[in-house]
């Protein structure tokens, strides 16, 4: 049995964030935030080599450290419930890709793999087709394969060493992902995030990622394996604004990346132009953020605020932000990633509460489906202490709770306040029906939302960070 997706607020965590496993985190769930939480995004709990889980070993079993499927299941008939599976690529040290270094041709999963030699003409890409490559490291994405037989072999590797990309042309490769999508979706998994799904599409002489027309073949083949099982797909694409919007237009659920930018651009300058812009055009079935367990996109506002306002806006995250240094995002903290900056989203916005409870207001009347961080549902700050244990720029929004610091921080009045709001987003059925952008001044954005004649208003003033909420004529909230 499971809970189907419904217009809830989602919360995004790790199996082993708030609490220290599932078990944990249903019981921390049921006590503390009830009503506030609709749905849950558990990120990955199978067995992983590394990137905190996103290098599956496979999709067989729940790391043993985490549970059992029977409480990833009993946190699926309570919460609409997503997971990830990791479409691009397998653990370097999943048995699949092991069996291939020792069997080489002879092995079941020898075309699981994207082998050089198979897909460039005479072995290897000419420097022009590594410069067409959408890429994230400086040369061209592959790790050697060495061989139990002494050969090696190049095979594409487009993120980690330990993430080795899978052949989906292959018959292999179609297999390995239908049979592996149908198991989750029989564990009660309402929601599959395609991780990484872009970078799918390789052929030789394009970017390789996002090629049309083979992205909507692979969308499409994944959405008809899950749907038998009441099940859908979420495709995860960090990039231009113009490829949800494309996603969404073939029927897909989508994220919206752009916001968290857009509202502090709103919030550290006092303007509402670009942000009001991109409600005009953004899509309607899309799961709306704020913070997630990456950093705060950058590319995905290209062309939505102009060049000058995208760099400022990043250049003070690290003036406003509380704590963050711009030497957080640099290989001294294993942080490179030119597309993101690291920070809390409470922290980017100076920890200043007024100011986070409007981005959550204005995040909640959206378009969308609100999902929500575990360390923003608690109004996290930077964890400067496990960045500096572990010289790694991500971890700076990873901080671990344990049940008594849940406790203890859900009595902070800021977050006594955001949970009154997401309460109040689920409950109210205004945010079932239109969307509708109320002309005001530059500084201001009014947003209503009505339901038949249920209607809730938003009305914000962004240079003196206050807001007021109504539902139905009546103040329900004042900031």
């Amino acid at each position: 049995m499971k809970k189907e997706l419904s217009n809830e607020i989602m919360l995004i965590t790790y199996p082993d964030s708030m609490g220290h496993n599932l078990k944990d985190l249903d019981r921390i769930l049921n006590r503390y935030f009830a009503g506030a939480v609709g749905g849950v995004h558990i990120l990955p709990f199978f067995p992983s080599s590394s990137d905190r889980g996103f290098a599956p070993l496979g999709y067989e079993k729940v790391d043993p450290r985490f549970g059992t499927w029977e409480d990833v299941e009993r946190i699926a008939a309570k919460y609409y419930l997503m997971c990830d599976f990791m479409i691009n690529h397998i653990s370097a040290q999943s048995p699949y890709y092991q069996d291939f270094l020792k069997k080489k041709d002879a092995s079941p999963y020898r075309d699981l793999f994207i082998r050089y030699k198979d897909f460039w003409e005479g072995g290897e890409p000419t420097q022009a087709q590594v410069d067409a490559i959408y890429k994230r490291k400086p040369r061209a994405p592959y790790v050697v394969a060495n061989f139990a037989d002494g050969t090696q072999e190049k095979v594409w590797c487009t993120f980690g060493e330990e993430q080795i990309d899978l052949n989906l042309e292959s018959k292999t490769g179609k297999k390995f992902v239908r049979e592996n999508m149908e198991a989750l979706c029989r564990h009660g998994i309402s929601l599959l995030r395609l991780d990484a799904v872009g970078y799918v599409t390789k052929k030789a002489g394009t970017s390789c990622f996002f090629v049309e027309p083979d992205i909507w073949e692979i969308l499409a083949g994944a959405q008809d394996t899950v749907s038998p099982y009441g099940s859908r797909i979420l495709p995860e694409v960090h990039e231009h604004y113009s490829m949800p919007v494309k996603i969404e237009k073939k029927g897909y659920y989508v994220y919206d990346f752009a916001l968290p930018m857009l509202l502090l651009n709103a919030l550290y300058y006092g303007q509402t132009k670009y942000l009001k812009h991109w409600f005009t055009i953004c899509p309607r079935h899309q799961f709306t953020t704020l913070d997630t367990h990456d950093g705060i996109g950058v590319v995905d506002v290209r062309d939505l605020l102009p060049d000058e306002e995208i760099d400022r806006t990043k250049e003070d995250i690290f003036r406003f932000g509380a704590n963050v240094k711009k030497v957080y995002n640099t290989a001294a903290y294993n942080n490179l990633d030119i597309y993101q900056v690291n920070c809390t989203y409470y922290s980017a916005v100076g920890e200043d509460d007024r100011a986070y409870l409007l981005a959550r207001a204005v995040q909640f009347f959206a378009p969308g489906i609100p999902q929500v961080y575990y360390v923003g549902m608690l109004a996290g700050r930077n964890d400067l202490k496990l960045l500096e244990e572990t010289k790694e720029g991500r971890n700076i929004n990873r901080h671990y709770y344990t049940e008594e610091e849940i406790g203890a921080e859900v009595r902070r009045p800021v977050v006594r306040k955001l949970l009154e709001l997401m309460r109040f987003r689920n409950t109210v059925p205004a945010f079932g029906g239109t969307f509708e952008l109320v002309n005001c001044r530059e500084h201001e954005l009014v947003i209503r939302r009505a339901n038949g004649e249920d209607v809730a208003e938003l009305r914000a003033d962004f240079a003196t960070r206050s807001f007021t909420i109504t539902h139905n004529g009546a103040a329900v909230f004042a900031e």
